[in-house]
């Protein structure tokens, strides 16, 4: 074979690359994606937002379609996917309803694929199907009352009598911490200290004595369609059968779970600025001003060019970096963290510039874009803020050079 063939036959195969749909299973993800926001999940948006209610009965269709597991494997009730799967579920419902997109986001990532990287075969056969149905209802606790960004402080402790553990604490801003303001979740992964900044992560069941909702979050700014609770933990007895890999491995296996949490942010992010663009654009046609439409002004044409050079921009980073991320480990952290560092600003600034086009309509409630904007905001706070990010980004990039190589 010449030369000018081989590079002939490169240049076809890197043509044929989708980075967005990169086999075809991923394409059908993105058709049933499609077809599911917009027969089920964009209809009841707005009306869940307003009453701040998590939708449940959407949520178990969600696990008959099989998007409450992609990572997941087979023998475990998953679809056996990737990230770039799994970016590819939260970006789609973040495009009609990001607060319905977080509470699976909670419940996929910070839970079942956490479980099944840390769990053992015994924890993951028990847990990890009717998780991946919808069954069960997961999520995971690491925040406290007093403790945010700097988890190696928490203060919920976890001491062991006999065969089993005693855990004693608070954990507050859990999503999926119940399914309404009289109901817990299923099941959660609970991050406890041990001493001596000694962190253990925990399975920890409904119906546990001791176990309680504390205080309901409500009247949230956004992503009012998640379900936001205080778990209280007095002398919850859990057995040493519920714990997740040895004594003091928690803050590794938090580490290992941040990174797809934090990618899978960053494609609520672009899934935000994505139905944002949609929105002005079909406006600025529509609109007209002094006798023109809007797509005429030049200042209207920079927000929406600029807006699309922004998405376009962050939505192939999230990818780029899902195709390369390993799911069962941690070492991803700076592509993770940088991801979500620049979607969620894209995110935002697409939802606000979406309002500017808007005008006063872009302000109520009747237009998408007031509730994008809303729930926009929470990406530059949850798992990890932009802050976090800052300092991770530095730190790593001042200690290894070759990262900018």
């Amino acid at each position: 074979m010449s030369q000018a063939e081989s590079e002939t036959l490169s240049l076809d195969a890197l043509g044929a690359l989708d980075l967005f749909a990169p086999t075809p299973e991923h394409a059908l993800l993105a058709e049933t994606l499609r077809e599911f926001v917009a027969r089920e999940v964009e209809p009841q948006a707005a009306e869940y937002d307003r009453a701040e209610r998590f939708n449940h009965t959407l949520f178990k269709q969600a696990g008959e379609l099989g998007l409450l597991g992609v990572t997941l494997p087979e023998e475990y009730g998953g679809s056996g996917l990737d990230a770039v799967a799994a970016v590819q579920v939260l970006e789609a419902l973040s495009t009609s309803d990001p607060g319905f997109g977080l509470a699976v986001l909670a419940h996929s990532i910070l839970f079942a694929q956490n479980c099944y990287v840390n769990g053992n075969d015994e924890q993951r056969a028990r847990i990890l199907p009717r998780v991946a149905s919808g069954e069960w209802i997961g999520g995971m606790c690491m925040t406290e009352p007093s403790v945010g960004t700097d988890v190696l402080g928490m203060k919920t402790i976890a001491v062991r009598d006999g065969d089993d553990y005693v855990i004693n604490g608070v954990k507050t801003f859990i999503t999926n911490g119940g399914i309404d303001e009289n109901t817990l979740g299923d099941i959660f992964i609970v991050y406890a200290q041990m001493g001596e900044r000694k962190i253990s992560s925990f399975l920890v069941e409904k119906g546990s004595e001791g176990f309680r909702l504390g205080q309901k979050w409500v009247d949230k700014l956004g992503m009012r369609a998640s379900f936001t609770a205080e778990l209280v933990f007095e002398n919850v007895r859990v057995p040493a059968a519920n714990r997740l890999g040895e004594e003091g491995e928690g803050t590794l296996h938090m580490m290992r779970n941040l990174e797809i949490e934090r990618l899978t942010l960053a494609a609520q992010a672009t899934g935000i600025a994505q139905r944002a663009l949609q929105v002005m654009t079909d406006y600025a046609n529509q609109r007209e001003a002094f006798g023109r439409p809007l797509r005429d002004f030049g200042q209207i044409q920079r927000y929406i060019a600029e807006t699309f050079a922004e998405w376009r921009a962050a939505r192939s980073f999230v990818y780029d970096t899902a195709r390369r991320i390993r799911l069962d480990a941690a070492g991803q952290r700076v592509d993770a963290d940088a991801t979500k560092l620049f979607a969620a600003q894209v995110g935002k600034r697409a939802a606000d510039v979406a309002m500017q086009v808007l005008g006063g309509n872009g302000y109520m409630g009747e237009y998408v874009v007031e509730r994008l904007w809303r729930d926009a905001k929470l990406l530059e706070i949850g798992g990890g803020t932009l802050e976090a990010h800052h300092k991770n980004l530095t730190k790593d990039l001042c200690r290894d050079p070759s990262l900018l190589l």
